[in-house]
């Protein structure tokens, strides 16, 4: 059986402590952006949900471009939180497309809160407290664009750019660590 710690080195080593998905889904969030932009909300929130579902195929075919597995161990433990995760993700989706449905301008900060109460289990997965602060500021950006009002696109672009910046930090920093030598090497 796994200890936390050797679950949690094994997903960081398998996804390059998530970074790759980060990166993915920012980008994910960022074209969303440009097409509601353009001036097509039914556009961008179609973009989000239908680019949504490649962000994990994607994220660990990089993964396996940087030179990582791509795949965690079998018998993690951390798999089930991974999964789980995931489901309530899901489930999540439908009250922001119903909060759209209300207020258009609702749907990404909905869909902010839902994937930044995300990131706060991934501190957990991949052992890393900078989970933490970027579930957190995307979920205060997902409040901040309701309180302000602000535009559709504005809340598409903030997702992709908070996200891009910690995916970006997230990657450097796994980066930094791989280069570091083992202990007792």
């Amino acid at each position: 059986m796994m200890t936390l710690d050797e679950a949690q080195q094994d997903m960081r080593r398998a996804y390059y402590d998530g970074a790759t998905g980060v990166i993915v889904s920012a980008a994910v969030w960022l074209s969303a952006g440009l097409v509601a932009v353009q001036g097509s909300p039914g556009g961008a929130i179609a973009t989000l949900l239908i680019g949504g579902m490649f962000i994990f195929p994607l994220s660990v075919l990089l993964a396996k471009l940087m030179g990582r597995s791509g795949v965690h161990a079998k018998h993690n433990p951390l798999a089930a939180l991974a999964t789980a995760v995931t489901l309530w993700m899901l489930l999540a989706i439908p009250a922001a497309y119903g909060a759209s449905l209300y207020k258009t301008e609702w749907f990404f900060p909905a869909m902010l809160l839902t994937i930044g109460g995300r990131y706060l289990t991934f501190a957990t997965l991949y052992g890393l407290r900078i989970y933490y602060w970027c579930g957190a500021l995307l979920a205060a950006a997902g409040l901040g664009l309701v309180l302000c009002k602000l535009p559709l696109a504005a809340g598409a672009l903030a997702g992709g750019l908070i996200e891009g910046g910690f995916g970006i930090a997230i990657w450097l920093a796994a980066r930094q660590q791989a280069r570091q030598p083992l202990p007792g090497a």
